[in-house]
């Protein structure tokens, strides 16, 4: 068996040695192994799950070979769920893997209490009646619950979880916290002991743009009254006085000054998002408070005292034109910064531990330290039970998305994915599952779309003929194409919420097959 790291190396580049800790130790459930299903497991299996425990109660048929790569015509009449089962511990054999006969709707309604032992269960190609008991199951279990169906060309994924906090969330885009909009006091003074009018030639061109703006921005700020340049013209000024201080066209920092510029414009202080979580209900801590809810409210203290209304400092800096010397002496300043940011949050952590009841050292500094340097890009995401989604949506948007061309037929595919069941618990197929009864069935799909719309508070809104036919056509197939790319897309929310790194999502993922288009409703 290959090493650790030299086995999950590509992914360790992407998310660490914490977050394959945290899928070496997950246990993860998936009930029915169609190719959904079982496309979700492969690749949680290839990345290193702790374990498997696949539940499935049908038996392999002639169909499940033209969609299921996990099965063969020697599993024919055989536990659907032993074979896939061990065709995946065959990819990865440090995975614990095991399977149980059973159909997951009986599961669900005769042995609630057996999904508390994993961390999170995948629930693919659930009717609606058995995905609204298990929400309430595994939300009273604190387990992580993914579902996603694959039908024709069209299906979906949707998170259910009570609360699911974001430390590092990994955002594609974010400014640098270079603070050269508010700098400390020892910025300053390193910026101070630097002259923009050296005559060498080789420092001026070797002086870090950092310094250049902190410096600028000083001088700008006396000469307005403490103001820093906020309208287009003071904007446009100020670049035109950083072009003033080049002595030579080549001189590369002064043009990353320049590019860099927007960063002194930055408002000061904290972000709107961040605000919204450091006055949550839930930074109000006490004895059951999680962690991270603990470590904000040392947040708050920290960003009202010794933050001076700013979060920690990241402690790190970009690449940039400079001398080797002035660089490291920069590097140490915004090291020095961040640790004693990170010393002082920790303090406040303690405190509060202790004020609560609880251990002082029971949050380590390995996390306190990862949430100082993301403290400006902390997410919380909070999910609507799947009851309350179903019978109590948002009309407004609902309606909004049915309106909208741009959204309407996600919109379509998400009501039909509902109306189907509805339809099978009325006649006990699926609408176009057998052959000889499709127009009957396309009649019989429309009068539940329309009843369903009018349960929703939508009356009068309709979904268009062209997709109620589609979705007959489908005949509640499961295409590989589809369940391979719903499976992709489940299994990455799989691991966002294990490893607790990047941003789930939040709402429904619709899959637009015939326009090949996706979409997120929220409702």
């Amino acid at each position: 068996m290959a090493e650790p790291k030299t086995k999950y190396d590509r992914q360790l580049r992407i998310w660490g040695e914490q977050g394959q800790t945290a899928l070496e130790k997950a246990s993860i459930c998936l009930l029915n192994c169609g190719p959904t299903g079982s496309e979700t497991l492969k690749n949680l299996v290839l990345g290193g799950v702790g374990s498997i425990t696949v539940i499935d109660g049908s038996k392999v048929e002639l169909g499940d070979l033209g969609n299921n790569f996990m099965v063969d015509e020697s599993c024919v009449g055989q536990s659907k769920a032993k074979c896939v089962c061990t065709f995946l511990q065959e990819l990865n054999d440090a995975v614990k893997a095991k399977f149980i006969e059973e159909y997951p709707e009986a599961l669900v309604d005769s042995n609630p209490s057996f999904f508390s032992q994993f961390t999170l269960v995948v629930a693919t190609q659930l009717a609606e009646d058995s995905m609204m008991k298990l929400d309430k199951i595994c939300r009273e279990a604190n387990v992580l619950l993914i579902f996603a169906r694959s039908y024709g060309l069209t299906g979906f994924v949707r998170n259910s979880v009570k609360e699911h906090a974001v430390i590092e969330s990994k955002p594609d885009h974010f400014l640098d916290d270079l603070r050269l909009n508010n700098p400390w006091s020892e910025l300053k003074r390193f910026a101070e002991s630097i002259d923009l009018k050296v005559p060498d030639p080789v420092a001026h061109k070797h002086t870090p743009y950092v310094v250049i703006l902190v410096k600028m921005a000083e001088e700008w700020a006396k000469a307005h009254g403490g103001a820093l340049p906020s309208t287009r013209d003071e904007k446009k000024e100020f670049k035109e006085l950083l072009k003033a201080g080049m002595v030579a066209m080549d001189e590369d920092n002064y043009k990353e000054a320049i590019e860099a510029s927007f960063k002194v414009f930055a408002p000061r202080g904290i972000s709107s998002d961040l605000l919204q979580i450091i006055h949550d209900s839930c930074s109000e801590v006490d004895s059951n408070s999680s962690d991270f809810w603990v470590m904000v409210a040392a947040l708050k203290e920290f960003i009202v005292n010794e933050g001076g209304g700013e979060p920690p400092l990241e402690g790190s800096i970009p690449d940039m034109t400079s001398s080797t010397e002035l660089y490291v002496n920069l590097q140490k300043i915004y090291l020095a910064k961040a640790e004693a940011d990170f010393l002082a949050l920790q303090q406040r952590v303690k405190s509060i531990l202790k004020r609560i009841g609880r251990d002082p050292d029971s949050i380590s500094k390995a996390m306190i330290k990862s949430f100082c340097k993301n403290a400006r890009k902390l997410k919380v995401c909070r999910y609507r039970l799947i009851e309350d989604e179903f019978s109590n949506p948002a009309v407004s948007e609902l309606q909004k998305y049915l309106s909208d061309e741009e959204y309407s037929v996600a919109m379509g595919f998400y009501i039909l994915l509902r109306a189907v069941d509805r339809f099978a618990a009325n006649y006990n197929s699926f609408p176009g599952q057998f052959e000889g009864e499709l127009d009957e069935d396309i009649s019989r799909l429309k009068t539940a779309v329309v009843g369903l719309l009018n349960d929703l508070g939508c009356n009068g809104s309709t979904v268009t003929e062209d997709l109620i036919n589609e979705m007959c056509r489908f005949g509640a197939s499961e295409l590989h194409a589809v369940a391979a790319f719903i499976g992709g897309i489940a299994s990455q929310e799989v691991i966002k919420l294990i490893t607790k790194q990047f941003v789930p999502m939040v709402g429904t993922f619709i899959f637009n097959g015939i326009d090949q288009k996706s979409q997120l409703l929220t409702l």
